[in-house]
């Protein structure tokens, strides 16, 4: 039966996420990729309980990841059981709902329909009663914002979550999103974003507001925690000599994120100098990328992806080196202007 490391807390940042009661660590981990039934299970369970070991406390789901969908909230839940719920108390589980995951009109997007039945599926593929944060994945065109928020709420006050949040909504969108939520007295935890020095979305202002994502959150107090930081291995060592013959991307084979054009001989160029600063700074290309995103009061977590113990490892290093010179970050904006 697993036990703990006793001393985990030591060597990890907490966060305080916005202006909420709860505290995140600095990287939680995601489980987009990695658990599902194509992948190793001992590897997962030694991830997990690797990660927290060294005070990772927050893991990140959704109804859809595996493959197949819902096959990650299945081997999270069976890990779990397999000692880590003797800390559930100390444990953040979070996942959403907002693609596709069965047939018919109510399988999808952002109907109180759709993500009441959702989180109830995947309570129960994890064994949980409750998730402690739980997201409407993505923005729909076609519910009214307030029906999705509305869902958001009852979903609270029902106990099946403690706090809500919502994913890939934009500057707008969120700010809609949060009035709503606040008139109903749930407020808004977090936005999860995709975010990474290539992907800059949430930076860019409004033409309206003259405000930026971020510029919302942290006017309204809500933490940020961004996904994809590493922008799907672009940001590592993997592509710095170009595609490598033995990659996913090298095989003609799509990870559904990163394809062959994404990786221009520009885009390498840009690899190559930002980890060459890298190593004058003593850490990785990822280390970087992790520690730049950080560097922004706002950002509360970074959201991280392992295949192994060893990779969870050397990006958990990141923390180790968070401080940027004023001279470090003009030079990484001329890198990635080029």
């Amino acid at each position: 039966m697993y036990t703990a490391y006793p001393m985990r807390y030591d060597s990890m940042k907490y966060n305080r996420c916005g202006k909420s009661g709860l505290m995140l660590p600095a990287i939680s981990l995601g489980l987009w990729h990695n658990f599902g039934n194509v992948d190793d299970y001992a590897t997962m369970k030694s991830i997990i309980f690797h990660a927290f070991d060294k005070g990772i406390t927050h893991f990140d789901l959704a109804n859809n990841y595996g493959p197949p969908a819902g096959e990650a909230e299945k081997n999270f839940g069976k890990i779990l059981n397999e000692g880590l719920d003797n800390y559930r108390d100390e444990i953040i589980i979070s996942t959403k709902a907002g693609y596709y995951m069965w047939p018919g009109p109510y399988g999808e997007w952002g109907s109180r329909k759709y993500l009441i039945a959702s989180l109830d599926q995947s309570l129960k593929r994890m064994g949980l009663d409750y998730v402690d944060i739980f997201y409407s994945h993505r923005p729909d065109p076609d519910t009214p914002m307030e029906e999705t928020m509305m869902a958001l709420d009852s979903i609270v006050r029902s106990g099946k979550a403690l706090y809500v949040g919502i994913s890939s909504y934009d500057a707008e969108q969120t700010r809609q999103a949060l009035h709503i939520l606040k008139q109903l007295g749930t407020p808004c935890l977090i936005h999860q974003p995709k975010y990474s020095m290539f992907v800059r979305w949430v930076e860019d202002k409004n033409n309206a507001t003259h405000k930026s994502l971020l510029d919302v959150l942290g006017e309204h107090g809500v933490g940020c925690i961004p996904f994809s930081p590493l922008a799907q291995g672009l940001l590592t060592n993997k592509y710095l000599n170009g595609i490598p013959a033995d990659s996913r991307v090298g095989r003609g084979l799509s990870n559904g994120a990163i394809t062959q054009e994404n990786i221009s001989p520009e885009v390498i160029d840009k690899i190559k100098e930002l980890n060459e600063m890298a190593v004058k700074r003593g850490q990785s290309l990822a280390q970087m990328a992790i520690a730049w995103l950080m560097k922004d009061s706002r950002v509360t977590s970074v959201l991280i992806g392992a295949s192994s113990v060893k990779q969870l490892d050397d990006n958990l290093a990141a923390i180790n080196n968070l401080e940027f010179s004023e001279k470090e970050l003009l030079h990484i904006e001329q890198i990635l202007e080029k």
